[in-house]
């Protein structure tokens, strides 16, 4: 391997870090205490396990934390009247419906019922016309993460070839404004561009999101590149034992460890960046609602 590692979990660490001291200023010298509330709506084992290391790690930086776990047949204006209770508390600055939903329920309109201004996920209509159109906004947590390991691994992103691989709303879109943001020529690819490894091969910055395992190998990495890994895929490991599975990321690692100048390894990559920037976005919240100065460095 001749890749610098990017640590994504001790980056993540020192996130919650700046995020806990800002609270504590925010508790000391202005008597407001952030609070974030977070909703689950049945009981998807992935999402139970999120939900609870979000609460975990909300109350730990010495934030408020809310959770709302409601039954899987929860009716659609239950769940509207509950966000619509949030909206209007002002202990809540950040609000989090955790997805996927059960499949009554219109994701759009449950993601569209937060006010924008709480929307920590950054998923909110007005704030992806916002980020689009380069005004501030309330960010998407994984792109953001992303965006801040890039920014601290080369300071400047001016004038760098950056290939996002995947067109999703909750990572590939929002990234590609982030670094067009940030002056970087984009290209956004996909599982249909023709010629794809050719595409990624110019580039200095690869983003893979596009949720196939091990897709991206080493050679369609251009020699010196930086790689962010937003892959997080569980596949048959018979190696570990019968029906043992294990977690791989969107780019063949060893191959590309080897070509590219630096990478984020799967897991310990960006995944722990994607809470630490939800606790900094609710800390912007709190800022913007109270009419202070943001946090330096925990937004885009």
């Amino acid at each position: 391997m001749t890749a610098t590692l990017i640590d994504g979990k001790a980056f993540a660490a020192t996130v919650r870090g700046k995020v806990a001291e800002h609270v504590t200023r925010l508790k000391d010298d202005h008597g407001i205490t952030p609070g974030l509330a977070v909703v689950l709506v049945g009981e998807d084992p992935a999402s139970q396990v999120y939900v609870r290391s979000k609460g975990k790690q909300t109350v730990e930086v010495g934030m408020n934390s809310y959770e709302y776990k409601l039954d899987a047949a929860t009716e659609e204006a239950d769940l509207l009247a509950l966000i619509d209770k949030l909206n209007n508390d002002p202990e809540v600055h950040g609000i989090l419906v955790q997805l996927p939903l059960p499949k009554h329920l219109d994701e759009d309109l449950v993601i569209n019922a937060s006010s924008p201004a709480k929307d920590v996920d950054g998923f909110h209509i007005s704030n992806v016309g916002l980020l689009g159109t380069g005004q501030k906004s309330m960010v998407p947590c994984t792109p953001l993460g992303c965006l801040m390991m890039l920014r601290d691994h080369h300071g400047s992103l001016s004038g760098m070839d950056a290939v996002v691989i995947g067109r999703s709303n909750i990572v590939g879109k929002p990234m590609a404004q982030l670094l067009l943001g940030d002056s970087c020529t984009v290209t956004i690819a996909h599982s249909r561009t023709k010629n794809l490894a050719e595409v990624v091969r110019r580039a200095d910055i690869v983003v893979a999101a596009v949720g196939r395992p091990e897709m991206v190998p080493g050679d369609w990495i251009k020699p010196g590149a930086t790689v962010i890994d937003v892959g997080i895929n569980r596949i048959d490991a018979p190696e570990k034992g019968e029906g043992k599975t294990r977690l791989v990321g969107d780019c063949q690692f060893d191959s590309c460890a080897e070509v590219a100048g630096a990478i984020t390894p799967v897991p310990g990559g960006v995944g722990p960046m994607t809470i630490a920037c939800l606790l900094a976005n609710t800390v912007t919240a709190c800022c913007r609602a109270n009419d202070l100065a943001e946090p330096e460095g925990l937004t885009a």
